[in-house]
C-alpha cells in the first residue's frame, strides 16, 4: 500500500515538473535584449518588436539577425504602428483628420504594385504641393472640410501653379478625402466640386529642317568633350521620337540592322511609360547614324548603350542662342519626328504606334492633327480634273 502511494506521488511529480517544463519552453525561445521592445527569437536569431500600444500588445520581425539593422528599424516600426492604431482610433470615433486619411492613402500607394516607383514619386510630389498651398490642413478633421474650403484653395492655388498642376493636386485631394468615405468619415466628396480648369495645350515651336541641321552643326563645333555626343543624341531623339528617358536605355543589341527597327524597353525597373515594349522603324537618317556611330565603335559589346550622354540641354539652349532661335527641349524633338512624319505622309494611327501612345491616336490628332489638313490641301491641289 505504501509503494503504491509512493509510486504515485512519484508519477504526479515527474508529471508536474513535466507541464512546468513544457509551459516554461516556449518562453525560453526568446530572448531579452537590452534595448526596450526589442527581442530575439532564439531558434532563427531573428529580432522581433515587442510593442504595446493602447493595450495592446504588437509583435512584429524585423526581418534580421543584426542588432544594429534591428535597432533602426524598430524605431520605423513603432512610429508606423502608432500611427496605425491613432488612425483606427479617429475612425471609430468619427474624427478622422486629414492627416490621418492621408496616412492612409500612402500606404496603399507605396503597396500598389502596379504602379511605377515615378509614379509614386510623382503623386507624392503632388501631396507636398497640396499640403504646402493648403497650411494647416492635415490637422483639419476630414468631416469639417466644406466645399467653400476647396473652392477657395483651388482659386488662390490656380493663381500660382500652371493648369496641370492645378489639376493633379485637386485629383490627390479627391483621392485623400475618398479614403476617409470609404472608412466612414463623412458621406460626400467637396472636391468634387471643383470645376476642371482648361489646360490649353502647348503652340509648339520648332525648327525647321534646315535649322535642325544648322543646329546639329553648331552643337558639333564648339569642340568640348561631350559636343559630338550632344549632337549624336539630338540627332538620335528627332529621328526616332523616343523620350529622353527611352534614349538612355537603348543598346546595340535592341538595334536590328536585318529588320531596320530600334527596341523600345525603357529602364529596366520602370520599363517605358506605358509598361510596354515597341519597335520603331529606322528611317534613312538613323540608319547612317547607327552605321557611323558602329563604325566608329566597333568593339563595343552588344550590351553597351547607343548614346553616350543622357541629357543634352545646355548645348541645345546655346546653339538655339547662338542661331536666334526659338529655345526647344529634349521632348520638343520628339514632337519634331512626329511632325515630320506627319508632314511626309505618315497617317497619324501609324505616328501614334511608333510614339508608344496607347490610345489608337486620339492624342497625336489633337496634337498633329492640324498637319494632316495641312498636307490634304496641299494634296488636293496636285489633282487635276481636265
Amino acid at each position: 500500500m505504501i509503494c503504491n502511494l509512493q509510486f504515485n506521488f512519484l508519477i504526479l511529480q515527474y508529471d508536474t515538473e513535466h507541464v512546468k517544463h513544457s509551459i516554461a519552453a516556449p518562453k525560453d525561445l526568446w530572448l531579452k535584449t537590452p534595448y526596450a521592445n526589442l527581442i530575439r527569437y532564439v531558434p532563427s536569431g531573428i529580432y522581433f518588436s515587442r510593442i504595446k500600444v493602447r493595450g495592446k500588445l504588437i509583435r512584429r520581425s524585423l526581418k534580421t539577425n543584426s542588432l544594429t539593422v534591428a535597432k533602426l528599424r524598430l524605431g520605423d516600426l513603432e512610429k508606423v504602428e502608432r500611427q496605425r492604431v491613432e488612425v483606427q482610433g479617429a475612425v471609430q470615433s468619427g474624427n478622422m483628420r486629414f492627416r490621418d486619411a492621408l496616412t492612409i492613402f500612402r500606404g496603399r500607394l507605396q503597396k500598389d504594385a502596379a504602379l511605377k516607383p515615378r509614379t509614386k514619386e510623382f503623386r507624392e510630389e503632388q501631396i507636398s504641393a497640396l499640403l504646402k498651398s493648403w497650411p494647416g490642413l492635415e490637422q483639419i478633421e476630414v468631416r469639417k472640410i466644406s466645399k467653400q474650403d476647396c473652392l477657395t484653395w483651388a482659386s488662390q492655388y490656380s493663381t500660382e501653379a500652371s493648369p496641370p498642376c492645378v489639376k493633379t493636386c485637386v485629383a490627390t485631394l479627391r483621392m485623400v478625402i475618398d479614403v476617409a468615405i470609404e472608412a466612414g468619415s463623412r458621406y460626400d466628396n467637396p472636391a468634387k466640386l471643383i470645376k476642371k480648369l482648361c489646360v490649353r495645350q502647348k503652340e509648339l515651336h520648332l525648327p525647321n529642317r534646315d535649322q535642325f541641321l544648322q543646329l546639329v552643326e553648331s552643337i558639333e563645333k564648339v569642340n568640348r568633350r561631350f559636343s559630338k555626343n550632344c549632337a549624336d543624341l539630338v540627332r538620335f531623339l528627332a529621328y526616332g521620337g523616343f523620350r529622353k528617358s527611352e534614349a538612355a536605355t537603348i543598346t546595340w543589341a535592341d538595334c536590328d540592322f536585318s529588320k531596320r527597327e530600334i527596341v523600345v524597353r525603357g529602364d529596366p525597373e520602370t520599363g517605358t511609360k506605358n509598361w510596354t515594349i515597341r519597335r520603331v522603324p529606322m528611317i534613312p537618317d538613323m540608319i547612317d547614324l547607327l552605321d557611323r556611330l558602329r563604325a566608329d565603335r566597333p568593339d563595343e559589346p552588344a550590351t553597351q548603350r547607343v548614346m553616350e550622354v543622357r541629357e543634352c540641354q545646355i548645348a541645345i539652349d546655346s546653339a538655339c542662342k547662338k542661331l536666334k532661335v526659338t529655345r526647344f527641349t529634349h521632348h520638343d524633338l520628339r514632337h519634331l519626328f512626329a511632325t515630320l512624319c506627319t508632314e511626309s505622309g505618315v497617317d497619324i494611327p501609324t505616328v501614334s504606334r511608333w510614339l508608344g501612345h496607347k490610345d489608337g491616336g486620339a492624342l497625336a490628332m489633337r496634337v498633329y492633327g492640324h498637319l494632316r489638313d495641312q498636307h490634304s490641301v496641299a494634296m488636293a491641289r496636285r489633282v487635276p480634273f481636265n
